[in-house]
């Protein structure tokens, strides 16, 4: 449907229906929350969801189930979208196997023949917007013949692009139209919507993070990440390396695999405490669904991370900040967690600092009252970020978020099984982390940091000699005539004195001399 014909389309139901007389039918102290109310009932009915995805085909149960879930866990903005993606991803049909053929060659500019020894049309997998398939290619590339095809379908994606755009021209009206539109920022939450969805949909982006993620976990015995055939990926297509995998929550198979429940919950926790504040690259919607277990003979019983196309990072401060905020915190030292928040900014400068300390104390204590096997890592952690709060502070959203995948990762790892020490597992992971820096692998880390800067000083080092000592030589000179010029002064000085003195006793001596005389 036509962009301009759909922006004419929600206008006429606009002024049908009367928005205005909706807003001053609201109440004054809680407009927007029974609007939302009102949403959610309208949507609920059947004539009602009807007509929202008749204007919005795709977003419209995208946005019906992202109001549903916000209005549950309103602070949980991102996460929010991604549940309403998953909820809505089973509406969207994939295609059948005579248009996937055509699409898939489509993407590819060449015949499936020429390429692909064997190929399944059928969809294994479907999502929003996209489907995977699996194949065999005719020639190893990269030493790999067993791929999957994440295709994505651009007819759809179109016509997402189609509706966002939609929904920021509405946006951008409520604005100048309502005050209470511009308080709440509506268009910068349209704009923030419009990115995070279309940020699904690129599978180059998702494939260089699926392939810096491989780089970053080459050496972990814990993990596999599949590998990018980067010559057969491209905007419509993700090409990646087939890896014989059972879902993390299928208890049967891992019992028939003879894969280990508990010690695959404690690798969960490792490998996402790992991914998030070492290498400060790591998935930032992380759920069952994309979690996996190797049963491959060369990897069997491995991690088998999926779904790259969310992906976050942490800073150096940032990874510093909450390994040593964590670990003091896990040591009951409020105080230097304070002076933490502090240094890094959280807090305003006049935050006192014994006020802060208290609050993180209250918040807590109550998590080390329980026993050990009780004891949850993750709320903690919700507290080491959100104590700030009362002080008028607040930490990076990308902290946020990290916490919230290491929650997540804790929830999955629980539900697998109930008696996992996660609170042990976060605790042992962020000590040996914090550890790392002061030990000589920090040392050798910094060193290397601290290298590229040395390698453009030393080779100035003997210039640099040569400036100081003739600085040095100079101040000497400067000194030593400073110094003869005060020794000449005290000099004249002294003579001075002794001038005068000798004309004052002369004076005296002739005057004494004269009364004498008479």
């Amino acid at each position: 449907m036509p962009s301009l014909f759909r922006r004419l389309l929600l206008l006429f139901y606009a002024l049908r229906f009367g928005v205005r007389l909706i807003w001053l039918a609201a109440p004054a102290d809680h407009k927007m929350h029974w609007i939302v109310t009102l949403i959610r009932r309208v949507h609920a009915s059947e004539r009602g969801r009807a007509g929202l995805h008749g204007v919005l085909p795709l977003l419209g149960p995208l946005a019906g189930g992202f109001a549903h879930n916000l209005a549950v866990r309103p602070e949980l903005a991102q996460g929010t979208l991604h549940d309403a993606l998953n909820s809505a991803s089973h509406l969207l049909e994939p295609l059948p196997p005579e248009a996937a053929g055509r699409a898939l060659a489509a993407a590819f500019g060449t015949p499936l023949a020429d390429l692909f020894e064997s190929i399944d049309l059928n969809a294994v997998e479907s999502g929003f917007a996209h489907q995977v398939h699996t194949a065999r290619l005719a020639l190893p590339i990269d030493g790999h013949r067993e791929v999957e095809i994440k295709l994505l379908r651009v007819a759809q994606r179109t016509q997402i692009a189609d509706e966002t755009a939609l929904l920021r021209w509405v946006a951008r009206w409520l604005e100048k139209l309502s005050p209470a539109a511009r308080r709440l920022q509506v268009r910068a939450l349209a704009e923030t919507f419009t990115q995070e969805i279309l940020r699904r949909l690129d599978l180059r982006a998702e494939a260089a993070n699926q392939s810096q993620t491989a780089h970053l976990f080459a050496d972990d015995s814990r993990v596999v990440v599949p590998a990018v055939i980067w010559d057969l990926s491209g905007d419509a297509t993700l090409v990646i390396e087939r890896i014989a995998t059972v879902r993390a929550t299928d208890f049967a198979a891992l019992a028939e695999h003879r894969v280990s429940v508990p010690a695959l919950a404690a690798r969960i926790i490792e490998v996402v405490t790992h991914e998030a504040f070492e290498h400060g690259f790591f998935h930032a919607a992380l759920d069952a669904r994309r979690v996996r277990v190797s049963i491959d003979e060369k990897t069997h019983g491995k991690l088998v991370l999926g779904d790259f196309a969310v992906m976050s990072n942490l800073s150096a401060d940032e990874r510093a900040f909450f390994v040593h905020g964590a670990t003091a915190l896990f040591g009951q030292h409020y105080g230097r967690l304070a002076d933490l928040h502090r240094n890094a900014g959280h807090v305003p400068p006049d935050a006192r600092t014994e006020q802060l300390e208290a609050e993180l104390r209250t918040r807590a204590e109550a998590h080390f009252a329980g026993a050990p096997h009780e004891r949850f890592a993750g709320p903690l952690f919700h507290h080491l970020l959100h104590a700030v709060a009362p002080f008028d502070g607040c930490v990076p959203p990308r902290l946020v978020g990290a916490q919230r995948a290491f929650e997540q990762a804790e929830a999955l790892a629980n539900a697998l099984h109930p008696g996992v020490d996660s609170w042990g597992v976060a605790r042992r992971v962020l000590a040996d982390l914090a550890r790392r820096d002061f030990d000589h692998r920090g040392w050798a880390k910094h060193l290397a940091q601290e290298l590229p800067h040395l390698a453009h000083l030393v080779p100035r080092v003997p210039q640099l000699a040569i400036r100081y000592l003739q600085q040095q030589h100079s101040v000497a000179t400067v000194r030593q005539q400073a110094q003869l010029v005060g020794e000449v002064t005290r000099e004249y000085r002294r003579t001075r004195t002794l001038l005068w003195a000798c004309t004052i006793c002369g004076a005296l001596l002739g005057g004494l001399a004269i009364l004498l005389m008479y």
